[in-house]
């Protein structure tokens, strides 16, 4: 053969070589947990609700920022706060409109002033600076202040676009950010240059939203859906606070994401008390990437005649999980489905993949379905919770959307698995959220029947397919 045909034939191999190596090689220390089971501390269930009166008009009941501020203004020794959106201040008029980043931006800032020995770190994906292509002023004045930002270095993870990665690694990662941008911001307002563009086809991300503080003697967390964007701060979100050793267990994974992104956490990581509440309840455990779709899978596969499975999620579109479901009804399980129609993502209006097209196979297998009925929001939480029957129910909330994203080791992210009984007031808060945003109020409404949003094209149902397959999408 000639040198040209050997030379295309080995830089096949390499690119092959690097497609197989970076969709499936380890993990690194704190992505991956599954962590003990842990008692809790001060549990308190928050939710953010967007809902549309018996007049027409959208309202909003928000709770979970105004806790994370309150967190922030008590710390005293330590605050790392993880999240996937935490930009410059956006535009928007819409109902219920609030600039969360510049609140939580001032609440970084205002308790540094006023504890100057405290050491705070963020820890966000580089899509806030579209990946290197604009300065933020947000981070400017952070690091300026003394708190240090750890932009997430995602080459650390898996690759859930390989086939795009791939030559990305080989051939653009080495590429300068230029200092002019010339091209249109795929996610906002002003320019940046193709290295932009290039690394965000890689389709990754850090997808977790958390928060570790000290609180008096105790450490407290918060594992939550909702982002630092101001573009989402009407969107319809849920949190889990809760302290104890639980917040050390995320602390821990946190240090490492942070420690591999270039910034150190100094504070040395407290001891747990190591009490075993593997079979007491109420009690939770800290689940990331991987991991959280192994519990999903246990308990829709655990679930019993006579139970019922809630859930409330941005995109449903995993096969595995969709099996999981069907199998549940035919063991006669009672499955409800409350799904975001997908409008639109990152503020582009979309053509409802994949919910649309996932819901054909939800109706088929038997599963209960209705539509969230958004106004320019998204219904952006994602919980399930298995309750009825005898047995303790299981909450599983977090960060994680039920795709391959999300659950096959890809996107950074973190859930809390919560069992107690029926009686436990977070079950009690998660089960009447559900109830309110299934069958809507007199004065409150959140959802529509399934007809609303069905879409029976087999070209679009096929492009789902192919793209949650092929890695070639942002669910």
């Amino acid at each position: 053969m000639s040198l040209g045909v050997w030379l295309t034939a080995a830089a096949l191999a390499l690119y092959l070589a690097t497609v197989w190596w970076h969709s499936r090689k380890p993990l690194p220390p704190g992505l991956g947990v599954e962590g003990e089971w842990r008692s809790p501390g001060a549990p308190r269930l928050l939710l953010d609700e967007t809902f549309v009166d018996a007049d027409g008009q959208r309202h909003c009941r928000q709770q979970i920022f105004d806790e994370m501020f309150r967190l922030i203004d008590q710390a005293e020794r330590l605050v790392v706060l993880d999240i996937f959106q935490f930009n410059d201040p956006a535009d928007d008029h819409r109902d219920c409109y609030r600039q969360v980043s510049v609140a939580l931006r001032d609440a970084l800032l205002a308790r540094k002033r006023q504890c100057p020995d405290i050491e705070m770190v963020v820890i966000t994906d580089p899509i806030n600076a579209v990946y290197g292509g604009r300065d933020l002023s947000h981070h400017r004045q952070l690091e300026a202040a003394g708190i240090r930002v750890a932009t997430t270095d995602l080459t650390i993870g898996r690759d859930p676009n390989p086939s795009w990665t791939a030559l990305w690694r080989l051939c653009f990662r080495w590429l300068p950010h230029s200092s002019r941008g010339w091209l249109p911001n795929p996610l906002g307002p002003g320019k940046v240059g193709l290295r932009s563009y290039l690394t965000l086809l890689n389709l990754n991300a850090n997808h977790r939203k958390t928060l570790v503080v000290d609180e008096g003697d105790s450490w407290t967390a918060m594992v939550s859906s909702a982002n630092a964007d101001d573009g989402s701060s009407d969107y319809r979100d849920v949190a889990l606070r809760v302290s104890g050793d639980i917040a050390l267990d995320l602390l821990a994974s946190e240090r490492e994401i942070a420690a591999r992104s270039g910034v150190t956490i100094d504070r040395s990581q407290p001891p747990v008390t190591g009490i075993d509440a593997s079979a007491q309840a109420p009690r939770l455990r800290l689940l990331s990437e991987g991991s959280i779709k192994g519990a999903l899978m246990a308990i829709i596969d655990d679930a019993r005649a006579g139970e019922r499975l809630d859930i409330e999620v941005l995109y449903l579109s995993h096969r595995g999980v969709i099996a999981a479901l069907g199998r549940a009804v035919a063991r006669n399980v009672e499955v409800r489905v409350l799904l975001d129609p997908n409008h639109h993502a990152f503020g582009v209006s979309g053509s409802g993949i994949p919910n649309r097209q996932a819901a054909s196979d939800l109706l088929a297998a038997g599963i209960q379905l209705r539509w969230s009925d958004t106004h320019g929001e998204q219904a952006h939480s994602k919980v399930l919770l298995r309750h009825a029957g005898e047995r303790p129910a299981r909450l599983l909330l977090g960060s994680a959307n039920y795709t391959r994203r999300s659950l096959d080791d890809l996107n950074f992210e973190a859930d809390l698995e919560w069992v107690a009984g029926a009686d436990d007031p977070v079950i009690h808060e998660a089960r009447t959220a559900f109830e309110r945003h299934w069958h809507n109020t007199d004065a409150e409404h959140y959802s529509t029947d399934p007809e609303a949003y069905l879409d029976a094209s087999r070209r679009r149902y096929w492009q789902y397919r192919l793209m949650e397959a092929s890695g070639w999408c942002t669910f």
